[in-house]
C-alpha cells in the first residue's frame, strides 16, 4: 500500500468506519458498570445522549482468563473482602443481563459488543449477533482467540496497546485485513501525555491498509482529538458515571459532560479538516474586496 493510498472502509452494522467517513465513537463500558446491569444501562444512556455510535463491554470465563498466580490474591471491594477471582465472577454478567444490555441498547440506537478474553466468550457473545468483535491489547498474542474470532467471520476491531509490531504483525496474519479496524493505543492507566505516540496511527495505517483508530486511556479530551486530526476513524474511550467511583478503569474514563464535549468536538474537527484543496472560501470574499488593494 503506498503512503497516499486510503485504505477501503469496514462496514460495521450500518456504519462505514474508514477516511472520509464519520468517526466511530466507542464509549467503553468495560467492568465500569461494577456488575450492577443498572448502572450499565444509565452509561448506555450516558453514551446515547452524547452522540456515539457503540458501547462495548468485556466478557471473560473467570477461570480461564484470571492468572493462576492472581487467583487467590485477597481483594477489598464494596462486597467485602474476597479473592481475586470470586471478584471476577462478581463483576461477570451472564445470558439474562446481556439479554437485557442487548435489548437495551438496541432501544437507544446503539450498537454494543464486547472484547471477549477467552475462546468460550466467543462463543458465549455469538448468541448475540453482536455486529463486532474488538481484541483487547491485552489477547494481542492469543492465537485460539484470534482464530476464534477469525472463524465468526464477522469484523474485528484490534487494539495494539503494549504490543510490538511483530506481535501486530502475527496477528493480523492471523484475522486477516477484511473486515479489520487497527485502534492505535497505549496501555498505560492513565496516559501520560509523553507516552501517547499518535503518530503510530500513521505507522500502522501504511503498515497494514486498513481504517485505524484510537483507543484512548488518558484524562482530558486533547489526544483524543489530535487522534482525530491525525486521521484516526474511530475513538474508543473509558466512560463512567462518576471517576470516584470504586474500580480500576474508573479514574482513566470519561464522565457524562466529557464524552458528549468530545463527541461534540469530534465533529466538528470532521467539518474543519476539510478536503485539502487550497481555494478561496466564501467568507473570504467579503474581507478580500475590503482589504486587498490589488485583484489576484
Amino acid at each position: 500500500m503506498s503512503a497516499t493510498a486510503q485504505p477501503a472502509p469496514v462496514m460495521i452494522g450500518e456504519h462505514e468506519v474508514g477516511p472520509d467517513k464519520p468517526v466511530y465513537v466507542i464509549g467503553e463500558i468495560g467492568i465500569n458498570h461494577n456488575g450492577d446491569v443498572e448502572i450499565a444501562k444509565q452509561l448506555i444512556d450516558v453514551a446515547a445522549d452524547a452522540g456515539a455510535q457503540a458501547v462495548k463491554f468485556q466478557k471473560r470465563t473467570p477461570e480461564i482468563s484470571t492468572p493462576k498466580d492472581q487467583r487467590d490474591k485477597i481483594r477489598q471491594t464494596p462486597w467485602g473482602e474476597m479473592t481475586y477471582l470470586e471478584y471476577k465472577y462478581k463483576v461477570e454478567f451472564e445470558q439474562d443481563e446481556y439479554a437485557e444490555i442487548d435489548a437495551y441498547a438496541k432501544s437507544r440506537g446503539l450498537h454494543w459488543f464486547a472484547s471477549p478474553w477467552d475462546v468460550p466468550s466467543v462463543e458465549f457473545l455469538e448468541r448475540f449477533d453482536a455486529p463486532t468483535y474488538k481484541v483487547a491489547s491485552a489477547s494481542v498474542t492469543d492465537t485460539d482467540l484470534l482464530r476464534a474470532l477469525r472463524e465468526t467471520g464477522k469484523p474485528v476491531i484490534l487494539s495494539t496497546g503494549m504490543s510490538t509490531l511483530e506481535q501486530i504483525d502475527a496477528a493480523v496474519e492471523i484475522l486477516g485485513t477484511d473486515g479489520l479496524v487497527i485502534l492505535h493505543a497505549t496501555s498505560t492507566y492513565p496516559l501520560p501525555a509523553e507516552e501517547a505516540n499518535l503518530r503510530t496511527i500513521t505507522t500502522l495505517r501504511e503498515r497494514y491498509g486498513v481504517p485505524v483508530g484510537y483507543s484512548g486511556h488518558e484524562t482530558g479530551l486533547q489526544i483524543s482529538l489530535a487522534a482525530v486530526a491525525l486521521g484516526a476513524v474511530a475513538v474508543e474511550r473509558h466512560i463512567t458515571l462518576d471517576r470516584a467511583m470504586w474500580g480500576s478503569d474508573h479514574a482513566s474514563s470519561l464522565e457524562p459532560k466529557g464524552l458528549e464535549n468530545l463527541v461534540r468536538d469530534i465533529r466538528i474537527l470532521e467539518e474543519a479538516l476539510g478536503d485539502g484543496r487550497k481555494r478561496v472560501m466564501p467568507g473570504e470574499f467579503s474581507p478580500m474586496s475590503r482589504l486587498r488593494r490589488i485583484d489576484g
